[in-house]
């Protein structure tokens, strides 16, 4: 038996509801309002639990959910609510051993912005980067929040606790999670594989369908629109026409990017010390799909994307099976851009190359903080030549290369100081000393930021120069930022091609995109962005749609409205496949694929993003103006219902 409550409504002020619960019962909240939230105190809770956490390490919750929708649980001190995000698996009972450290410390020393906030954890995963930080001395009670639900989700709580050691996060009630095609078994959806006959079904019936159609009209082989015409040079460019900015493709013909992260086979997520998790483990397949053991953080890695695909094309080449119609599908869609060139090695000099970026990981050589290697170091210039010319050798002639980001989302723009610090206290480089040396003269926030500006000046001179010598037929598509960095970052944006932002919103960011083209004079591409929903297990992404459908309508207002603006030259989707439901290496497992695990599409996405690429090209210059259907993120609320109640926003 359980004790009920329904979450109070947050309309204007922000209102708390706090109840009397019996503590040897469960308690349950219910989501129902655009912004839910429930308080309890420490007595309501555990009357056995200290108010003074400083001494603990873990805070261990059993609980279960009935939908993978994230909630924000946080510890109210005495001054302060200090929150971070919970994914949770579905309709099982777990235990979660929540690091007390990600309460009480700032973000940490990674390489770019997703390692940063990211946190695997075994029976759910958690997000860092908002709520805040600080002491755990004084804690008066919890609270639970969850924005914008759909389907008016619960939560069941029957045990809080506190530990100085970690007692291990578990699935206690409902293993496997995992069926032996990679789908979550506590959920049921139209097009779920039961058996293999299942799938042989529905891979048929998408083949026959593409068969019977055919690419996007008014398109060259690159993917630019054949009824128009400027200086074709052999390799992609950008060109400024009539105020329009576009890609220019080798034929001379204006190009919107409509690119797709992650196209590949490599979707692998951790088995070690989860066995049981899972029905069934696929051994590892052929190295192409990336799988088996040595993923992120070592031990054993499951790829059920990669073993779904040996079940339909065969082990010995599915490869080449897989790229041709991955191929097939983009024509017929009308996504115009993969990510590196894994697709047109693997289609064959026969098959139907696809327009491609590529990434230059120069903040890979030696130790980093935050992503930046010691740009001061003797060999750091020979270093990054070295590593440019290895990397841009063989696509240095290839017409089909658009061009290189040479970073992404360096999470240290507005965190200087804390920079500085890890410098200081990390090992001996020719940064700390040069930084030391600085500081000596005088520490303030203004000094620590210039010198972490004069860093980044003289990495992107380095680097820039080097792209330009060993490759001067490509763009350099700069730096993927994420977030929003500060000004005096984005005008250090110089001698890139095109500005990159990774953006994710419902809609472009319009004040983000005016400001950066006019500090650099640069077109934009937005390079991340998606909608995602709580949807088979996985998590809704940093944006969430109700449902499928209105995934499908969130993309097309996005694409859209990013056309409508004349700096705008492109927007790539996070990402082709669905991350695994147990969660890639930082536990991420959003719902955000064109692809599901089992190789079927997501029909929904496909058929608006078909209608909206056909018309991006009067969109873009300016004939037609972009949809006005809004996507709707809840059948409770919209996100902008919720995000004016006077909480954070979540992305």
């Amino acid at each position: 038996m359980s004790t009920l409550f329904k979450v109070s409504a947050l309309l204007g002020p922000l209102f708390l509801t706090t109840l009397a619960l019996n503590a040897a019962e469960p308690k349950t909240i219910v989501f129902d309002q655009p912004v839910s939230t429930q308080k309890f105190t420490l007595k309501e809770i555990n009357p056995d639990l200290p108010a003074d956490w400083s001494d603990y390490d873990f805070l261990v919750l059993e609980f279960r959910a009935t939908s993978s929708q994230r909630f924000e649980l946080g510890l109210q001190t005495a001054d302060k609510l200090i929150s971070k995000r919970i994914h949770p698996y579905p309709n099982v009972w777990v235990r979660a051993s929540i690091p007390l450290r990600f309460y009480r410390n700032p973000l940490g020393n990674a390489a770019d912005l997703a390692a940063t906030v990211n946190q695997p954890r075994n029976s759910y995963w958690i997000n860092i980067e908002g709520g805040g930080n600080g002491p755990t001395g004084n804690v008066t009670g919890l609270s639970f929040v969850m924005r914008y639900p759909t389907g008016s989700p619960k939560l069941e709580i029957r045990s809080v606790t506190l530990s100085k050691t970690d007692p291990g996060d578990d699935i206690l009630e409902g293993k496997p999670l995992i069926d032996e095609f990679g789908q979550y078994t506590h959920v049921e959806w139209p097009g779920k594989a039961h058996t293999e006959d299942d799938l042989k079904k529905a891979w048929t019936a998408e083949a026959d369908a593409l068969a019977k159609s055919s690419n996007l009209p008014d398109r060259d082989k690159y993917g630019g629109f054949v009824s128009t015409q400027a200086k074709a040079t052999g390799f992609f460019r950008v060109e400024q026409i009539n105020g329009v900015w576009w890609f220019v493709d080798p034929e001379g013909h204006y190009f919107y990017s409509t690119g797709v992260n992650g196209i590949g086979t490599n979707s692998a997520t951790r088995v070690a010390s989860r066995e049981d998790y899972f029905a069934n483990i696929p051994p590892a397949p052929a190295p192409a799909g990336r799988s088996g053991f040595g993923g992120p953080g070592g031990g054993r890695q499951a790829n059920f994307y990669a073993a779904n695909l040996q079940k339909r094309y065969g082990t010995a080449d599915y490869m080449a099976s897989w790229a041709a119609l991955t191929s097939e599908r983009l024509g017929a869609w009308g996504l115009n851009t993969s990510y590196s060139n894994s697709l047109n090695n693997s289609v064959g000099e026969n098959g139907q190359k696809r327009a491609y970026v590529a990434n230059i990981r120069v903040g890979q050589l030696g130790p980093s903080v935050m992503g930046m290697p010691d740009v001061y170091a003797d060999n750091f210039e020979a270093q990054v030549n070295t590593a440019i010319e290895r990397s841009v050798t063989p696509s240095k002639d290839d017409p089909w290369l658009l061009g290189y980001f040479i970073g992404n989302e360096p999470p240290w723009p507005s965190r200087e100081s804390e920079f500085v610090d890890y410098v200081l206290n990390g090992q001996a480089s020719e940064m700390q000393t040069r930084f030391k040396a600085a500081l000596a003269k005088g520490d303030t926030p203004d000094i620590r930021r210039q010198l972490v500006l004069d860093a980044f000046e003289h990495y992107l001179a380095v680097v820039n120069t080097a792209l330009k010598k060993y490759d001067p037929n490509h763009l350099n598509l700069g730096i993927r930022f994420g977030g929003t960095p500060p000004d005096y970052v984005v005008k250090l944006a110089k001698n890139f091609d095109v500005y990159t932002l990774n953006k994710y919103r419902y809609e472009p960011p319009v004040d983000l995109i005016a400001n950066v083209h006019k500090l650099t004079g640069l077109p934009v591409l937005v390079g991340e962005f998606h909608i995602g929903v709580p949807d088979r297990g996985m998590a809704p992404g940093l944006v969430q749609a109700m449902n499928q459908e209105e995934r499908g309508q969130a993309y097309s207002y996005y694409v859209e409205h990013a056309a409508a603006h004349a700096e705008v030259i492109g927007t790539h989707w996070f990402e082709w496949i669905d991350e695994p439901v147990t969660g890639r290496n930082d536990g991420e497992n959003y719902n955000i694929g064109w692809i599901d695990v089992t190789d079927q599409p997501y029909a929904e996405l496909v058929a608006a993003a078909k209608i909206t690429h056909s018309r991006l090209l009067d969109i873009h210059s300016g004939k037609i103006p972009p949809t006005d259907r809004r996507a709707k993120t809840s059948d409770i609320g919209t996100a902008a219902e919720a995000n004016q109640l006077g909480l954070p926003a979540i992305q």
